[in-house]
């Protein structure tokens, strides 16, 4: 099974890299660029095949290594 996992800052986090991409996306002459946030994206192929069993088992990937909770969210997707 594969699982897409999708990290971003929080809301009301400072995001000095997406704050240099929109600056940079306006010096190209992309002026209706009015914010921008980055994040990560991580995809993971896993052995596991109960769907829920997955789940938890790539939140509790999330949890420990792959976001820091106390400033980011993570979504998981995952795919047959």
């Amino acid at each position: 099974m594969k699982a897409r996992v999708h990290i971003t800052l929080k809301n009301g986090v400072l995001d000095p890299q997406g704050k240099a991409i929109a600056n940079a996306l306006g010096g190209m002459g992309f002026a209706g660029v009015q914010g921008v946030r980055q994040g990560k994206f991580i995809e993971l192929q896993i052995a596991e095949t109960d769907r829920a069993k997955a789940e938890a088992q790539v939140k509790s990937m999330c949890e420990r290594l792959l976001a820091n909770t106390v400033i980011e969210n993570y979504a998981v997707e995952l795919v047959d």
